[in-house]
């Protein structure tokens, strides 16, 4: 038991760490492209990574194959997420009543578990969360990157207009009052 909440405390400290260093990076005062360019990568085209989100193999909790491009030409909020991420569970209530709030304006809020299908489904058990979750696996992180999260940190978080423009990206835990002006402008 000592060593399960050893390693859990491990895992937290540096799923918040990575979220702290990823907030750092990307509030540092220079653009993205301006970080990738320097780290001597491309910039992130959003409209490839919209594109690979709708072709993004996934499965639902119980490990049936879904496909994301039923969400294609609607507004989505995108919650990158890991069970064993803090900061993602802690931001799950947050999201969940936006979800909620939103749903009348049409924006579908989905999440995509960075992780296996079984940590998925037992977390999904314990938290119940009102918007559809997928797994993708740890290839859910390329996505996330080609949406520009260089850090790999999570939770990430991105928002999608109805015509497939990427309006936002945030990498660590939302701010409500934050996500809401951006939600209110679509």
């Amino acid at each position: 038991m000592k060593r399960i909440l050893a390693a859990l405390a491990v895992a937290i400290l540096a799923a918040g760490g990575g979220a702290a260093a990823g907030y750092w990076f990307l509030n540092s005062g220079s653009t993205q492209a301006a970080q990738t360019a320097q780290a001597g990568g491309a910039a992130p085209n959003p409209q490839n990574a919209v594109n690979q989100l709708w072709l993004q193999n996934v499965t639902n909790a119980d490990g049936k194959p879904q496909s994301l491009a039923m969400f294609k030409g609607h507004p989505v909020v995108v919650n990158f997420w890991a069970s064993w991420c803090g900061p993602c569970v802690e931001e799950m209530p947050a999201l969940s009543q936006l979800h909620r709030d939103y749903a009348k304006k049409g924006i579908q809020f989905i999440g995509l578990g960075v992780d296996s299908e079984k940590n998925v489904k037992t977390f999904l058990q314990k938290v119940k969360v009102d918007y559809p979750v997928f797994v993708t696996g740890f290839g859910g992180a390329d996505l996330a990157r080609a949406f520009g999260n260089n850090a790999g940190a999570l939770p990430y978080t991105v928002v999608i207009d109805a015509k497939g423009n990427v309006l936002s990206t945030k990498l660590g835990e939302i701010q409500p009052a934050e996500l809401k002006r951006t939600l209110d402008a679509l």
